[in-house]
């Protein structure tokens, strides 16, 4: 396994190695083990080395079978399935936060090595299997975007959720080309970027879109004033842009969904650096209306860190615990609610892509899980769905964002290393 020291990159002393043991107490959960954090100057970084699928493919469960139906896009990161079954895929790279320590430079070029060497698109693609028979055919629907990546269907309204802005333009159903330019529904905070992606779904009744907002820092290096409006999930009434903060303290929301029988708003989280390899876990969870979830004075609900001046005792105090840890560091970009369809081991559940970890010396995530729920929450640990992304060497194939499920039964995910979108598909209806 290849590591990358930061310290031999650099002229910078003195550097604490975090070891990556894993504690014998569980990860993932509603109750993770939370060891005490352990800071140094600079992380272990274990990075993908890219390599092509060539013959190879994703591992996925006995009795189901696993389809590239599209290549060579321009970093695909989330996708919608259309009423008559298309397929639209939103391609794009945005971000522009400046650097605030020579260690973020050297973090930042190294970490690149990970990711896909193409142009992102800034457009959106649909994919349409017009034979019916798995084979699709790929053509643009909009471009000229700048960085899509929440995407939501509301009647004849298609949404975009921007770097920069919801967009929305007219759809028919069949359409397989943007009528016209979008229209501004709500500009987004889009200053500085650090967390750029903008995650996106609508609620059950179409009236209000849901749109995560990441924060600007990893505990508020830049400064609070560069933190207004972030590290939450806005609720924007679609028809009039109006809109206010649903939830707050969530560092960055990266993937959203809605509950089918209970219509209630679930995300997944990716959690702060710096203090350890197993902290702090990305989480899972339903997302309270008016609910604080800690960022960034407090993990876990009330679990302090330390680094964070001032600090904030009241906030800390009504900051409430995530339901479900998928583990430290596992960058949960995708999440979805599953169907019968996909059969009765992955029936009752939500499919969560992990792009993987890139601060730890031992890798963790780069594949989907489905966490098995009961009673509407989640219940036992996650099983792997769609594997065999990074080898025990480093090689690295591909790494999931988003997961879109078909309600017929196929999971739609989005690889933005190889720039594939995968089908996996139950082997028996």
């Amino acid at each position: 396994m290849k590591t990358l020291s930061l310290l031999a990159l650099a002229p910078l002393t003195l550097a604490m190695s975090v070891c990556a043991a894993q504690s014998g107490a569980s990860q993932v959960g509603a109750t993770p083990d939370l060891p005490k954090p352990k800071q140094g100057l600079l992380p272990d970084m274990v990075i993908a080395k890219p390599a092509q699928w060539g013959d190879r493919k994703p591992t996925v469960p006995e009795g189901y079978t696993i389809t590239a139906i599209a290549t060579d896009l321009k970093i695909p990161r989330q996708t919608l399935l259309l009423p008559n079954g298309d397929i639209l895929v939103a391609e794009g790279r945005g971000g522009s936060a400046g650097k605030l320590k020579p260690k973020d430079v050297i973090a930042g070029i190294i970490k690149a090595k990970g990711t896909s060497p193409v142009k992102g698109g800034n457009r959106l693609t649909l994919l349409r299997d017009p034979e019916g028979d798995g084979t699709y055919e790929a053509s643009v629907f909009a471009d000229n975007l700048n960085a899509p990546y929440g995407l939501a269907l509301v009647d004849n309204n298609l949404y975009v959720a921007n770097q920069d802005a919801v967009v929305r333009f007219d759809y028919q159903p069949g359409q397989t080309k943007a009528s016209g330019a979008p229209q501004v529904v709500t500009p987004l905070p889009a200053e500085i970027n650090h967390h750029w992606t903008k995650a996106m779904t609508a609620s059950a009744d179409g009236q209000y879109l849901y749109v995560g907002i990441g924060s600007n820092s990893n505990i508020t290096e830049r400064g609070m004033a560069a933190e207004v409006d972030r590290a939450r999930i806005w609720q924007i009434n679609a028809r009039t842009g109006e809109y206010k903060a649903y939830a707050t303290g969530l560092r960055n929301p990266t993937a959203l969904t809605i509950q089918p029988d209970t219509g209630k708003l679930w995300a997944v989280v990716n959690e702060r650096d710096e203090i350890g390899p197993d902290l702090v876990p990305d989480y899972l969870t339903a997302v309270q209306e008016g609910a604080f979830y800690g960022w960034p004075y407090s993990y876990w609900g009330k679990h302090v860190d330390e680094r964070v001046r001032p600090e904030n005792p009241a906030k800390v105090a009504s900051a409430i615990a995530p339901d479900y840890s998928l583990g430290a560091h596992v960058a949960a970009l995708g999440v979805d609610f599953s169907v019968d369809a996909m059969g009765e081991k992955f029936a009752n559940g939500v499919f969560v892509g992990e792009h993987g970890s890139w601060n730890r010396s031992d890798p963790v995530g780069y594949k989907v899980v489905f966490v098995p729920f009961r009673d509407g929450k989640p219940a036992g640990p996650p099983v792997d769905f769609v594997a065999g992304f990074r080898d025990a060497d480093g090689t690295t194939r591909g790494r999931p964002v988003g997961v879109t499920v078909d309600p017929k039964g196929a999971l739609i995910v989005a690889d933005d290393l190889s720039n594939t979108i995968w089908r996996i598909t139950p082997t028996q209806r």
